[in-house]
């Protein structure tokens, strides 16, 4: 977007103000009239436009074609001309938008410099668009296990479409990180990544956020789906939509475009859209509290986020970007941890998942004593009960009233069940790590009912009566 397009219904006027740019060096293109005018942007957005606001034998005079060019490619400077000109035409250009006005006929040099002012505003906003589009959340997806490898299979074959997509998994699993990885990996990658968090914003406040609004003496503002246009909209936690909006989005994901708040003009959109949820939605459709049609429209292609319980295997490795992450952005210390803590780490319960997992190695960084290695102690949960011996179990209220032979049983139930799903339901090394032989743990994983099945891609371990519903 270098080049600058000057329209003028004057053939005169426009080729010798072409000739001049030319011989300064700029790119340029000419029309003569809206409709050429109007191809020429379709076709590629100019970095600057020169618009002559009276067009002979056309649609549209230079007024109109200003307010569709602020609509549409609101960074694109335009400067207007007139031979016409005067104090109301000047003000009313500006209010629209216009960058500057000049009088017909005009000064070179002050063409010139207007010119040049206008093409360094156009790259600067180019180069802010740029840079605020690279600052975003990284979308580094790591792990090995199955369920994530699994994940990450499905996440690349859609990154080259222009499928809706529906990610479900509970919070804190990373569904935003799935988002971004499609959107880096696609071919809207230079384009922006736009998030709509739903919960978090005033039912009242939701259609001017989403669509901007137009009033008398702010002129336009922009909302979130224009912000998007040419790139991807992510709808984090879809169901917390108001269902009046819902309405709203559903049509604008069938016409791709919309009015603004307050506006009549239609506002044209280029959007992929991912979506993102972690309720269930077909529990929502049958309380009236989604619409079935806009579920049709958004689940094209369903996803499923694994929490950190399935993918247990992936614990040190994401515990190693997290530590070399705060080492890098807030200066903490550079530790590891000891074999010790990533087997306390991968046994843990995660409630809120990755996210958990991140707060937890930022608060163990922030407040250990020390560049060592992080032992088990400073993990959150394990600190030493006062006057207490060190390394003492400390035994339940329910184990501690079993017999040796149902509490020995019981606790080599849990044990296990542990361990296979540390290792992501890995026998082999379930069998080394516990100490033994192949054979002798299947029998007796078969005496305390203990079966493996799959789940997410992986193979995880259950009690043999409990409920089959997420047996694959």
């Amino acid at each position: 977007m270098s080049s600058i397009l000057i329209v003028d219904d004057e053939r005169d006027i426009r080729e010798l103000i072409g000739d001049i740019l030319k011989d300064e060096g700029f790119v340029v293109r000419l029309a003569g009239n809206s409709d050429d005018c109007m191809a020429q942007i379709a076709a590629e957005a100019p970095a600057l436009m020169i618009l002559d606001i009276w067009l002979k034998d056309s649609q549209m005079d230079g007024i109109d074609i200003l307010k569709t060019v602020k609509r549409d490619n609101p960074d694109v400077p335009v400067v207007i001309i007139s031979g016409h000109g005067n104090i109301e035409i000047a003000v009313a250009a500006i209010k629209q938008g216009a960058y500057d006005f000049i009088e017909k006929p005009f000064n070179i040099d002050q063409l010139m410099v207007v010119v040049s002012r206008a093409m360094e505003t156009s790259r600067l906003r180019r180069e802010n668009t740029d840079l605020r589009r690279r600052d975003v959340t990284s979308s580094d997806m790591l792990g090995s296990s199955a369920s994530f490898k699994g994940l990450k299979s499905q996440l690349e074959k859609v990154t080259k479409s222009n499928g809706r997509v529906m990610l479900t998994g509970p919070a804190g699993a990373g569904k935003e990180l799935a988002a971004r990885f499609i959107h880096s990996n696609s071919n809207r990658a230079s384009a922006p990544f736009v998030t709509v968090t739903s919960a978090t914003i005033e039912p009242e406040r939701m259609e001017e956020v989403l669509f901007g609004r137009e009033t008398a003496d702010r002129g336009v503002e922009q909302g979130l789906l224009e912000q998007a246009h040419g790139g991807v909209v992510y709808f984090d936690e879809v169901a917390e939509m108001p269902l009046g909006t819902q309405t709203k989005i559903l049509r604008v994901l069938v016409e791709q475009q919309f009015t603004r708040v307050g506006g009549v003009d239609k506002v044209r959109v280029d959007l992929r859209v991912i979506s993102s949820t972690t309720r269930n939605l077909q529990t929502e459709i049958a309380a009236g509290r989604f619409r079935q049609e806009l579920y049709d429209r958004l689940n094209v292609v369903p996803i499923e986020v694994p929490s950190l319980e399935d993918r247990r295997e992936d614990i040190p490795e994401l515990t190693t970007y997290f530590i070399d992450m705060f080492h890098k952005t807030q200066g903490l210390p550079m530790r590891k941890l000891t074999s010790d803590a990533e087997a306390m780490l991968q046994t843990m319960q995660w409630p809120g998942n990755v996210r958990q997992l991140r707060n937890v190695i930022e608060r163990v960084l922030i407040l250990g004593d020390g560049t060592g290695e992080v032992d088990v102690k400073e993990l959150p949960g394990h600190e030493p009960a006062a006057g207490r011996d060190e390394g003492r179990l400390v035994l339940s209220g329910a184990l501690a009233t079993l017999p040796l032979r149902e509490a020995r049983e019981l606790f080599e139930k849990e044990y296990l069940l542990t361990q296979i799903n540390r290792f992501g339901g890995n026998i082999s090394r379930t069998a080394s790590f516990v100490g033994m032989e192949r054979s002798a743990l299947h029998r007796k994983l078969k005496s305390l009912g203990v079966v493996t099945t799959s789940k997410s891609g992986a193979r995880m371990a259950r009690l043999e009566d409990d409920d089959d519903e997420d047996d694959s």
